[in-house]
């Protein structure tokens, strides 16, 4: 597969790279390494995210490149970091297939002509930084910068319960490449606007816990009285799921268009990926989404039994 996607990317002239909807510091630093490592090959490439590049990604280097839609025509389409072509939003309706999808979601429904996908990754930015030499793509300080963004993300700064030894050299081989750790860390996973504390403090309030299930909701009102500009959660699900005591974390955020995102944390040992499949999303064994249509209060109500199942008789001691 290595040599397919070595001659695909060669071939390539003009690439049209996708990531996913409400774009996560993976999705970010994977479509930014690969988009200036193409564009340092002499490449013509367009980075389109259909939400955006948030605020707080703006120090990274092509930041600026990134767009809301394709706006000219391309020869090559490579989508990284998702698991189906869905989550990629309304931007790719119309499209052929994917020529490349590189991603390391274990739902993955290999929806490209070729799929590199590896589940056992901690980051899609991770695989790349290992395939980019393989591949002929350059990684310098600039790319470097943006794949370490993706690991740091992915796995909340090197916390998740999938981290490994060769995730942690990856990493140091990118900061020997430049990657400046302590600042990517601080502006990425530390440093939070009046407007996310704020949006945080209304999902805290709503907290509910039974028998190790923790959940709250973040609703349309509470995005507006935070002052809030995303559609997403402010990484309020990371904060939930370091409290103690607990089996699953279910985060619900209520979105304008009737659906809800929903997001699972889970413990070691319970595989939450399996629920998110179910309402059509997918994930991680201990972190998953979806997104589902219906009423923040009937979505609520399906989730919840759902996790319940998936808990059985798992009580806190």
């Amino acid at each position: 597969m290595d040599q397919q996607i070595s001659a695909l990317l060669s071939q390539a002239h003009s690439v049209a790279l996708v990531s996913h909807i409400r774009p996560d510091g993976d999705a970010i630093g994977s479509l930014l390494g690969m988009g200036l490592a193409l564009l340092h090959a002499g490449k013509k490439v367009q980075m389109v995210l259909q939400d955006g590049l948030p605020e707080k990604y703006n120090f990274l280097p092509g930041s600026e490149l990134v767009q809301r839609r394709i706006e000219s025509p391309f020869d090559t389409l490579i989508v990284v970091d998702c698991s189906d072509l869905e989550r990629t939003g309304v931007i790719l309706q119309g499209q052929n297939q994917p020529d490349l999808v590189i991603d390391h979601h274990k739902t993955n429904r290999d929806f490209g002509r070729i799929n590199y996908v590896e589940p056992q990754a901690v980051a899609t930015a991770a695989i790349l930084a290992e395939k980019f030499p393989v591949w002929g793509l350059e990684v310098d300080e600039e790319v470097a910068s943006c794949l370490l963004t993706g690991i740091l993300g992915d796995t909340i700064g090197f916390r998740t319960t999938n981290m490994n030894p060769n995730a942690l050299r990856i990493a140091a081989d990118l900061m020997e490449k430049g990657a400046d750790l302590a600042t990517i860390y601080q502006k990425t996973l530390l440093s939070r606007s009046i407007a996310e504390l704020r949006y945080w403090g209304q999902g805290l309030i709503n907290i509910r816990y039974e028998d190790g299930l923790l959940w709250t909701t973040l609703t349309l009102d509470d995005r507006i009285k935070a002052a809030y500009p995303e559609n997403d959660d402010a990484d309020l699900i990371n904060l939930l799921s370091s409290a103690a005591d607990f089996f699953v974390v279910v985060l619900f955020i209520e979105q304008a268009d009737g659906r809800v995102k929903v997001s699972w944390r889970s413990t070691e040992g319970i595989d939450v990926s399996q629920v998110a499949f179910e309402f059509g999303g997918g994930g991680h064994a201990a972190a998953a989404g979806a997104d589902i249509v219906g009423s923040l209060d009937k979505v609520v109500e399906l989730v919840l039994s759902k996790t319940k199942k998936l808990l059985g008789d798992r009580r806190v001691n």
